[in-house]
């Protein structure tokens, strides 16, 4: 790193998730205090933000030096030379860019946007290449020099922290692949479907019957994701992979989630496990609907209230009373600012209506103990044991064995437990049915995967929750976002604090005959708001 370079933790957007750039806590090196810089001795030391002339200077000193291929002057320029010297240096050598021309735009303060034109030539084969950029410049604090921000966007859009740029032969031929209807299911008609279609090809390229071409790709730090084409100099022969994709689900998931900022969606078929649809509307790039990690909220009461009727402790009609609040080892639980306490409420009552309080009340009666959620989710739904196969990479769920106020506030969906939409969208599979089928977007047939497996549900238990769903859709919290579905229908709403947002996080989940989706909106708001009408929208075109 160079000299004086400060580095900052940034927590995510969602602070209570992991797995992926903006999707968790991660790290973002920021050096906006480090000085960098092996050449040339500030005659002062200045202060405060780069003047224009001094932005305009240092610009074209460092643009003049990449366009040369000079990495370590055009480092120089910049507040951490060491990391900028590396990906510089593999510009050329390692993405074998040349005849590099570098137009800078009109800057808006100490920001600079720019274009880059150049050539990618490798093996005797060349395409031309041509994208946009920007840069910051500030102040070194050693040294009061304008530097260049340095951050690997700088050299390439599509960069984060330690990828790097790479022209070879493709590490997997392409695929072609295709959806439950046979229809060839591309990046440029399913944008979202980006990371789902690439991690695919890394996965089944090979097994499809393709042959790798010569691609210029964004290389992610240690092989943690499967890299990312941007030029394509010979093409490869593509291989066949059909998916359970439907695509008129996932037009209607990519048009859904496109309403709401940082969304994610994901749609199955409860009768045999096929992921219908995935789609993601983030910022990051990131597969939240397979991989997010994050509180439910009341979501979770579907697992909760299988709990609840599996150990006798109540029934569909049997009492679930809904106080104003409750209070568990020294922690006070309270509903929403309008719910109405009833004494003498039903389960499905409190159900419909999502009291917070009636599940809490009721996680104290006995047989239950601090593992029953746990017991629950992982015997019955299939949930938390980490052996989830897909065909691409995903979350299996987390409802950790707790005790004191996390065990009352798992029950609610908060606390220590983790879901992502998919998790979900199986949880409401697995409720309607009775049977688990562990969700898949490939067959297992196709590579000898072994899928999960779980006991899954009574019959009297699966008819219950049904039907506590159906009136949830109907008469309670999903209503609204529900209205106008036709069919066999239920649903449940979701609403998840998480420290330092304004807003909670909307969930969503429900049912319409033979398909079942969940849906996640960050700040959303309650469950219905955001979340509710995506949901709808997919359940909309029946799979």
């Amino acid at each position: 790193m160079g000299k004086g370079v400060k580095a900052a933790v940034i927590g995510g957007v969602f602070a209570v998730m992991v797995g992926g750039a903006g999707y968790g806590a991660y790290n973002i090196v920021s050096a906006l205090s480090g000085d960098g810089g092996t050449s040339g001795v500030a005659a002062e030391k200045n202060s405060g933000p780069p003047g224009r002339d001094e932005v305009e200077e240092t610009t074209a000193k460092f643009f003049a030096a990449w366009e040369k291929g000079e990495a370590a002057t055009a480092a120089s320029y910049t507040n951490n030379d060491a990391a900028a010297e590396q990906l510089l240096t593999a510009f050329g050598d390692d993405a074998h860019i040349t005849d590099v021309k570098i137009t800078p735009g009109a800057a808006s303060g100490t920001t600079v946007p720019y274009k880059v034109q150049a050539k990618v030539a490798y093996d005797g084969k060349s395409k031309p290449l041509s994208y946009s950029g920007k840069l910051k410049v500030v102040r070194g604090l050693t040294t009061g020099r304008p530097l260049v921000d340095w951050q690997p966007s700088v050299v390439h859009p599509g960069l984060k922290k330690d990828d790097t740029l790479v022209t070879e032969q493709s590490a997997s031929p392409p695929i072609e692949a295709v959806g439950r209807d046979g229809s060839v299911l591309t990046k440029e008609k399913y944008p979202s479907l980006s990371p789902v279609l690439d991690a695919l090809r890394d996965k089944y390229g090979e097994q499809s019957g393709g042959s790798p071409g010569v691609e210029l790709v964004v290389r992610h730090t240690g092989g943690s994701a499967p890299d990312t084409p941007l030029l394509t100099l010979a093409e490869g022969k593509p291989g066949r992979l059909t998916t359970t994709i439907s695509p008129s689900a996932q037009s209607a998931a990519e048009k859904a989630v496109k309403r709401f900022a940082q969304s994610s969606v994901v749609a199955v078929k409860p009768s045999t496990g096929e992921v219908l649809a995935v789609a993601n509307n983030r910022t990051d790039g990131f597969n939240a609907a397979f991989e997010g990690q994050a509180a439910p909220g009341s979501t979770m009461k579907i697992i909760t209230a299988a709990m609840l009727i599996d150990n006798g402790v109540t029934s569909m009609n049997g009492p679930a009373p809904c106080p104003a609040d409750a209070v568990w080892q020294g922690q006070k639980f309270e509903n929403i600012t309008d719910m109405r306490p009833n004494e003498s409420a039903t389960l499905a009552n409190s159900f419909m209506r999502s009291c917070n309080t009636a599940f809490i009340k009721l996680i104290d009666e006995k047989p239950l103990t601090d593992a029953s959620l746990t017991q629950e989710a992982e015997q019955r739904f299939g949930l938390g044991q980490d052996d989830w196969k897909t065909g691409i990479a995903s979350f299996d769920g987390s409802v950790p064995e707790v005790s004191g106020p996390d065990r009352a506030a798992g029950a609610i969906g908060q606390g220590q437990v983790q879901m992502s939409p998919l998790n979900m969208a199986s949880v409401t599979a697995t409720a309607i049915t009775g049977t688990f089928r562990q969700p898949y977007l490939v067959s297992p047939e196709l590579d000898d995967r072994q899928l999960a497996q779980a006991q899954g549900l009574k019959g009297s238990t699966a008819a219950q929750l049904k039907q506590m769903m159906r009136l949830t859709a109907t008469q309670g919290t999903a209503q609204e976002a529900m209205a106008g579905l036709g069919g066999d229908i239920g649903a449940k709403t979701g609403s998840a604090e998480v420290d330092g947002n304004a807003k909670s996080n909307s969930w969503f989940t429900g049912f319409r005959d033979d398909i079942a989706a969940a849906a996640m909106t960050e700040q959303g708001g309650h469950g219905g708001d955001a979340a509710g009408p995506i949901v709808a929208a997919v359940l909309r075109t029946g799979g």
